[in-house]
C-alpha cells in the first residue's frame, strides 16, 4: 500500500536574487513521517524551511501541500494550508509580555471563532499536552530554555495542526533537556498522528526521532541522500554524507 503524500517538492531552487543555495531538488514526505532536513552550515537547510512555511518564495519550483502549490497557489489557499501548520522557532519565540496561556491563545484569537473560555481551555489543554500543565499564568521569563521550547511547541499544537515545523529544536538546551524534546516529538507524531519536518544537524536527534530525511550540500547545491537516517549511515551513498553522519566518532 503507498503512503499519503503530504508535501510533495518539484524541482525546487531556493535563493536570494542571483545567489543561489539549492537547484532543482525534488522529494516527498509522507503522512506521519518525522522528515529531517539536514546539512551543514550554509547548504540552505533554514531557507528550505521558510520555503515550506510559506515565508519566503522560491527562485523556481513548486511546493504541494495537500494538493495545494503554495509557490504558486492564490493567497487564500495558502493561507488556509498555514492554518493547518504549526511552527517551532529556535528561540521559542514567545511573546515576553504575555503568559505562556496568552501566547497559545494568539493563533486561536486570529483562526478561530472560539469564545475567550474556549480558547483559555484549549491553551490550558496545550500546555498540558506538552508537560506543562499549571503554567498557564507564568511568564517566559520566569521559565527555563527547554520549557519555552515545550511553551513554544504549545503554541504550534493550538490549531491541531496536521504538519509541524521545527528549526533547529535542540538549539540551546543541554543534552537532558534535548533529549526530552525529542521524546515528546515523537509522542505528538505518534499519539496525533502529526507529520513532522525537522531542520537540524544534531546527530542524536536524527538517529533517535527521524524516519525518512534529505540531505542537503552547499558545495553542490543539491540533496546528495535520501531515506531513513540509520539506513543512509549504515550504508552511506556518498564520502559527504559518511563525514557528517560520523563526525565526533573516534577513529
Amino acid at each position: 500500500m503507498s503512503k499519503e503524500v503530504k508535501i510533495d517538492v518539484r524541482n525546487l531552487t531556493v535563493g536570494y536574487g542571483d545567489y543561489v543555495l539549492l537547484k532543482d531538488a525534488s522529494y516527498q514526505v509522507n503522512k506521519g513521517d518525522i522528515f529531517i532536513i539536514m546539512g551543514g552550515s550554509g547548504c540552505g537547510k533554514s531557507s528550505m524551511l521558510r520555503v515550506l512555511t510559506g515565508l519566503i518564495a522560491p527562485l523556481k519550483g513548486d511546493v504541494f501541500i495537500g494538493g495545494v502549490n503554495i509557490a504558486q497557489g492564490k493567497e487564500a489557499d495558502v493561507q488556509k494550508i498555514r492554518t493547518k501548520s504549526g511552527i517551532l522557532y529556535q528561540s521559542g519565540a514567545l511573546f515576553s509580555s504575555m503568559t505562556l496561556a496568552e501566547n497559545i491563545m494568539l493563533p486561536l484569537q486570529q483562526y478561530s471563532d472560539y469564545s475567550p473560555a474556549t480558547m483559555r481551555e484549549i491553551a490550558k489543554l496545550k500546555l498540558a499536552l506538552v508537560g506543562l500543565a499549571g503554567f498557564d499564568d507564568f511568564y517566559p521569563s520566569e521559565i527555563s530554555g527547554g520549557m519555552k521550547k515545550r511553551a513554544g511547541l504549545a503554541r504550534a499544537l493550538a490549531l491541531d495542526p496536521e504538519i509541524v515545523y521545527f528549526d533547529e529544536p535542540s538549539a540551546g538546551l543541554d543534552p537532558i533537556s534535548s533529549k526530552n524534546l525529542d521524546d515528546l516529538i515523537i509522542e505528538i507524531n505518534q499519539s496525533l498522528g502529526t507529520t513532522i519536518v525537522v531542520v537540524t544537524h544534531e546527530l542524536e536527534s536524527i538517529f533517535a526521532i527521524g524516519n525518512n530525511s534529505i540531505f542537503l550540500d552547499a558545495a553542490s547545491k543539491t540533496i546528495l541522500a535520501r531515506g531513513n537516517p540509520r539506513d543512509l549511515l549504515q550504508n552511506p551513498p556518498n564520502q559527504e554524507v559518511y563525514e557528517f553522519l560520523t563526525r565526533g566518532e573516534k577513529k
